[in-house]
């Protein structure tokens, strides 16, 4: 159970969990904390302060929070996309359609190769 894990510098997400959007259930698992005592602790402050001040804090916190990964992070590389994907989804959109098109271009120039007139099967089978 991540229950138990060790507070990390980045590790502060909503979770995919939670019930209300995961701000809770995140903030427990950062703290080490049990979500009961947090839930408690957020609708006695709801109760007895009103909606407009816990309320408010509790969608910005929602709005501001990146969202728990799908899957662990592992490289840097995961880290730096998911980065920026929670921080900028138009720029990860547009990183991963760069890395379509040059893909796409590779297995172009691969194609016309192959079908090019002058590639001969026979040879390149022959050795």
């Amino acid at each position: 159970m991540k229950r138990f894990r060790h507070m990390e510098p980045d590790g502060l997400y909503r979770s995919r969990n939670g019930i209300i959007m995961g701000v809770c259930r995140g903030l427990a698992e950062y703290f080490n904390f049990s979500v009961f005592w947090v839930r408690v602790i957020f609708l006695g402050l709801l109760i007895f302060t009103g909606f407009w001040p816990v309320g408010v804090l509790y969608l910005v916190a929602a709005l501001v929070m990146k969202p728990e990964p799908v899957i662990p992070i592992h490289t840097e590389a995961e880290r730096e996309f998911y980065d920026s994907y929670t921080h900028s989804r138009y720029q990860a959109a547009k990183r991963l359609k760069r890395k379509y098109e040059s893909l796409r271009r590779r297995i172009q120039r691969l194609e016309d190769i192959v079908t090019s007139p002058e590639f001969n099967w026979h040879d390149r089978f022959k050795g």
